[in-house]
């Protein structure tokens, strides 16, 4: 059975965004893009929400057609295109990325059926809002959470609101130079 897995990068005050939905706080460098690459390689299918899959959807396949792109931009683009993509979304009404698969209603049921699926988890990408339902619902397993050094004070986050308490058991954790601590949890059972 395969698990639903949230990977998010997030400030040591809780928050995925600052109050603009800006991402430039996270010190993102080489380090933490092969910790990224160790994420993705267990990856079956990246799930996003509405406005993260948009983003990635008029980013990646550029990078493809880009002759300067790095190597590792270039790898993560060709696994992307061919990848089977999860979105979540009642407002949308169609996706057209190669190998996309929409789930406007039934977000509980449809994911107990692609849990039940052989393969490598599913992953949540950043997606803060689509995160926050999928945890509502009770249907993360893992918690794979970059905490980096800095104390936003506002901004988009996941844990915040009327959602019960969660117990969650940490798995593993390391740091990296940059002072993100990357933490892996899963729910206390």
């Amino acid at each position: 059975m395969r698990k639903l897995v949230l990977f998010m990068h997030v400030s040591l005050d809780g928050y995925a965004s600052d109050s603009n939905g800006g991402l430039d706080w996270i010190p993102y460098n080489e380090e933490l893009e092969k910790y990224a690459e160790e994420v993705v390689a267990e990856v079956g299918s990246p799930v996003y929400g509405r406005t993260t899959y948009r983003m990635m959807e008029s980013y990646w396949p550029t990078v493809l057609d880009n002759p300067n792109a790095s190597r590792h931009s270039m790898e993560h683009a060709k696994w992307i295109q061919d990848v089977e993509k999860i979105v979540i979304s009642g407002s949308m009404d169609a996706v057209e990325w190669n190998n996309t698969e929409l789930i406007k209603d039934n977000i509980a049921e449809e994911f107990k059926v692609l849990k039940e699926q052989p393969g490598k988890n599913l992953v949540i990408f950043g997606s803060p809002g689509a995160a926050k339902t999928l945890l509502e619902l009770g249907l993360i397993d893992e918690f794979r959470l970059t905490i980096c050094p800095v104390i936003l004070g506002g901004g988009k986050s996941v844990f915040h609101g009327d959602a019960e308490k969660i117990r969650l058991k940490l798995l593993s954790s390391r740091t990296l130079k940059s002072g993100i601590i990357a933490a892996r949890y899963e729910l206390e059972k």
